[in-house]
């Protein structure tokens, strides 16, 4: 199975990106999908998830600002990011449950600086 996230770039403070993430190699459901987020010097964490049904979490830090949404047909999990912040900034990694095993796709960087 793979995960292959685009989407990342150079934002100033307040505007917008959509990350997406699709995955292949795989005839079963990816579920549930997310993102995470790994800043330098911290530890990675979540940022959203979402279940084939539509259900999201989301971290404190970036309610009403992001939204996750997914295409179960296509294995695609999105993630729109609005009013982005300078903390913001990380590389995000979209992540993918199939049957019991989880994988990870390559980070893509995700950087809000004017």
């Amino acid at each position: 199975v793979q995960l292959q996230a685009s989407g990342g770039g150079l934002v100033q403070p307040g505007g917008s990106l959509r990350l997406s993430c699709a995955a292949s190699g795989t005839i079963f459901g990816v579920n549930p999908m997310g993102w995470y987020r790994q800043a330098r010097g911290k530890q990675r964490e979540l940022v959203a998830s979402v279940i084939a049904g539509g259900s999201a979490n989301y971290t404190d830090s970036v309610k009403g600002r992001f939204t996750i949404s997914r295409n179960n047909a296509k294995n695609t999990v999105y993630l729109q990011m609005n009013n982005l912040k300078p903390e913001d900034t990380a590389v995000y990694y979209c992540n993918g449950r199939v049957l019991s095993r989880y994988y990870w796709g390559k980070g893509t960087q995700v950087t809000v600086s004017s």
